[in-house]
């Protein structure tokens, strides 16, 4: 439709056009004959007249023009980007109203992920990184555990945590000149705290008795008593401890399950996995 409607006006400019021409042509006859005073000057006031009409005439064609070549290009839908197209529902000739939604377009050369974090983690996260935890770089797995190979950067975080959940949102930016990630994509988000000189203590020496973290240390004698520590957090295998364990302290690495308190035992040193 948009197509005969530009095609009919082109057509009606272009005939508009060839009609001023023929009456241009008159008017230089009709001068002419006036001047050899074989006509009246009223002929040529005429004649005039109808050309000047004609100019008009193709000023308005012009507009039509213009209007159906602007009315064709909107039939033409284009993105501000390039990027992805989603599946098009919709087949040709399909009546759609005014707002429907067509599809989608994804820039997915750089792609935004939300994650959140409990405000332990938060807490955790902020003071081994003061400088640049809004800014700091993080670690993206992917849905089949493989490490995505480029490092995000943390852009923003809430102001605020959800009451509902006790987290704080994140969000971190991460090139995908791949494009292996896309819209809806899930996975682990893994941020790094950077700690010096700290105590680790293997998860396989720690016991739990009400929610409190124990070892059993290796006293004068090779006497074993239990003791308390403060975990401040866990990497691996290990807890980093915060407080209540000395370096060069020993602790039982194995077979906890089976000491008592004040047990006397035989040790030998071993390296932790």
């Amino acid at each position: 439709e948009y197509q005969t409607e530009l095609a009919t006006a082109k057509a009606n400019l272009h005939s508009v056009i060839a009609e001023a021409k023929a009456m241009e042509l008159e008017v230089n006859r009709v001068k002419d004959l006036v001047s050899k005073n074989v006509v009246s000057q009223s002929e040529l006031d005429v004649a005039n007249a109808k050309y000047d009409a004609l100019a008009a005439k193709i000023q308005a064609a012009r507009s039509a023009e213009s209007s159906a070549a602007i009315n064709l290009a909107y039939t033409n839908i284009k993105a501000p980007f390039d990027g992805v197209i989603d599946r098009i529902p919709y087949k040709m000739g399909s009546l759609i109203n005014e707002g429907t939604l067509l599809t989608t377009v994804s820039d997915i050369k750089a792609v935004n992920v939300y994650f959140n974090v409990s405000e332990k983690e938060y807490l955790e996260y902020v003071k081994a990184n003061q400088e640049t935890s809004e800014h700091g770089q993080v670690d993206l797995y992917l849905a089949d555990g493989s490490r995505f190979p480029s490092k995000g950067k943390i852009e923003t975080l809430e102001g605020e945590f959800d009451e509902s959940t006790g987290s704080i949102a994140f969000r971190a930016r991460f090139l995908n000149s791949d494009k292996i990630l896309k819209h809806g994509s899930s996975g682990t988000i893994r941020l790094t705290n950077v700690i010096d000189s700290s105590l680790l203590v293997p998860q396989k020496a720690v016991f739990e008795i009400q929610d409190k973290s124990y070892v059993f240390v290796v006293g004068d004698s090779s006497r074993v008593r239990t003791r308390a520590f403060i975990p401040k957090t866990r990497t691996g295998h290990y807890y980093v401890v915060e407080s209540g364990l000395e370096k060069g302290e020993k602790i039982v690495y194995e077979g906890t399950q089976s000491l008592k308190e004040g047990q006397v035992i035989k040790t030998r040193l071993v390296t932790a996995e």
